[in-house]
């Protein structure tokens, strides 16, 4: 079993003892995605940390844009529990990288590929993404390397 599965449950237990909800509902939440992705497709499997925090990625990404919404909404106190429970699910992701990071990643994958132009995306995303694997959002890598690759 991966070890951050492993910190989720023992964290769920802790939360459900303290009888702390948001923590409690978080982390049920959390677990739930979790052994989904393990049961999707053809064949059960573990998962591994990597595949766990994309999980939790995921989960945290529907719970910004769900607080977005409910805040558009005028919905604040459903806008605020789903940033409470994507503050809880921050504390098991890595530090998401700074602007400066990232765009100096990028800068290292457009050298190292040699793209040039907008019709590379494809190929300088290849080579960022697993360097950025739970460290910055799709959204925002992709949005760097337009810019950077607009620039040259």
């Amino acid at each position: 079993m991966s070890a951050l599965k492993e910190k989720l449950e023992a964290d769920l237990s802790v939360a459900m003892k303290a009888r702390d909800e948001v923590r409690t509902r978080t982390l049920r939440m959390a677990l739930t995605a979790v052994k989904n992705e393990e049961v999707a497709g053809k064949q059960a499997r573990e998962l591994s940390d990597d595949d766990v925090v994309r999980v939790l990625t995921r989960e945290a990404k529907k719970r910004r844009e769900a607080a977005q919404a409910f805040a558009d909404a005028g919905r604040t106190e459903q806008a605020q529990a789903e940033r409470d429970e994507n503050e809880v699910l921050d504390g098991y992701l890595p530090a998401q990288l700074a602007d400066v990071e990232l765009t100096a990643l990028v800068a290292d994958a457009i050298a190292e590929t040699g793209a040039e132009g907008p019709r590379a995306m494809g190929q300088v995303m290849k080579v960022v993404n697993p360097k950025v694997a739970g460290r910055a959002e799709g959204g925002r890598v992709a949005a760097e390397v337009k810019r950077q690759l607009a620039s040259s």
